[in-house]
């Protein structure tokens, strides 16, 4: 069981490089460049605007990676939560490759940064299928992106493989992706945040933006005891946007995912589950992902919940890990955290502009490791002039959760209990 006091990044709070301290943001300042977001977006987007030669400032309400970059399951996917298959029939095929090209290169660029902030980056993302439909699927994404996009970096596995691969009976089979893998999110988050000052940006904790009021020259920005006026502004708040920017909000259902660490796994057991150290994803709506940290620990997620929040994390979680790895039964576990992700209808990114002077990118959909680092260059690129790639994500359209404020909350409720069902039903 996790102690109460622990930090609300549980494990990698424990095992992350320490947080420098920094300052609130107090009084009035006038600023060409504010980020509001201290996770992966808005660290990227400081990083890369003072890289340019800006002076950013960055406002973040908690602390840096205190939200879903610093909790999150350290996954790097390839492409977005929709196959390109459909993604082409949705966009069209330049569209959708353009989206592909993006995808590929945000998987680069967060290896980059992680080499360039000493943040390890592991190899190998198991996509694991839970029934023969599903894996009927993964066959058919594998073999449109060898034939269509040239892309060799899976292969498939047979029951057989994937239960060596994983140390689980439990799937039929597996597509194995040597070009994802993962990391330790708050490292990372930890590492981006030195980069960023180290280049010239300003990074302010304990400083939250109330609200923007958009004016002809600038825009205000309020804080409960400080004031900015930025001629630009780069909102990458994720599942909290819709608190700054309201109009977002119903494009959004944030989304509760919890995680369980388990003890260090004794060295039978760690040679059986994970022997290759790959991440696994299964494909279920709401899925299990899982790896193995540095330290031989499993770190395990599933269940996902939009509403309450329960007690005992690690009650609700071990049950499913127990599922994937009845060898662990006696394992004790000794961190249980949660992390809050902002899902899209579609889930594909949303990105935009309010205006000439606030841009915004959000909605990862649980898939923002590789993307959101990628949507931070890409929204500095677009604050300082112009940037296919933002414009890219941009015009991928958004559409709203329906029921307006009173419905929309039941509504995607009932959304994830029938996707639940739809999981159960294979």
């Amino acid at each position: 069981m996790a102690h109460p006091l622990l930090p609300p990044q549980g494990y990698y709070a424990a095992s992350a490089p320490p947080a420098l301290e920094r300052p609130r943001f107090q009084g009035k300042a006038e600023v060409e460049l504010c980020v509001i977001g201290g996770g992966f977006t808005g660290l990227s987007a400081a990083l890369h605007l003072a890289e340019a030669g800006a002076t950013p400032i960055l406002l973040e309400a908690q602390d840096i990676g205190y939200g879903a970059s610093g909790r999150n399951g350290g996954q790097i996917h390839a492409g977005l939560r929709q196959d390109q298959a459909s993604l082409e029939a949705m966009l069209g095929r330049n569209h959708a490759r353009e989206l592909w090209q993006l995808s590929e290169d945000a998987k680069a660029l967060v290896r980059s940064l992680a080499r360039k902030v000493g943040c390890s980056v592991q190899d190998g993302l198991i996509k694991a299928a839970h029934s023969p439909r599903a894996l009927a699927h993964l066959h058919s994404s594998h073999d449109y992106l060898e034939d269509h996009y040239g892309y060799t970096a899976t292969r498939m596995l047979d029951a057989g493989a994937t239960a060596a691969a994983i140390g689980s009976t439990l799937y039929c089979g597996a597509s194995l992706d040597r070009s994802g893998g993962h990391l330790h999110p708050l490292s990372l988050a930890r590492g981006l945040a030195q980069a960023a000052e180290a280049a010239g940006a300003k990074l302010y904790v304990r400083s939250k933006v109330e609200c923007l009021e958009a004016q002809a020259d600038s825009v205000r920005i309020l804080c409960a005891d400080a004031e900015l006026r930025a001629r630009r502004v780069i909102v990458a708040c994720d599942a909290w946007a819709g608190s700054i920017l309201p109009t977002l909000a119903p494009f959004m259902a944030p989304v509760e995912s919890f995680l369980i660490a388990t003890e260090p796994l004794p060295a039978a057991l760690s040679a059986q589950i994970l022997p290759g150290n790959e991440a696994v994803a299964d494909t279920r709506h709401v899925l299990d992902y899982y790896r193995k940290s540095a330290d031989q620990r499993l770190l395990f997620a599933g269940r996902e919940a939009y509403v309450h929040q329960p007690k005992d994390i690690a009650a609700l979680v071990r049950p499913r890990m127990l599922t994937v790895f009845p060898q662990l039964r006696d394992c004790r576990i000794d961190y249980a955290w949660s992390g809050t992700v902002a899902v899209t209808r579609s889930r594909l990114p949303q990105f935009g502009r309010m205006g000439s002077r606030i841009l915004f990118g959000h909605g990862y959909s649980g898939q923002g490791v590789a993307l959101s680092v990628m949507g931070g260059r890409l929204m500095a690129e677009a604050a300082l002039g112009p940037s296919p790639g933002f414009e890219a994500l941009a015009s991928i359209p958004a559409r709203p959760f329906p029921g307006g404020p009173l419905l929309r909350k039941p509504l995607v409720v009932a959304a994830l209990q029938a996707l639940r069902w739809l999981d159960a039903l294979g």
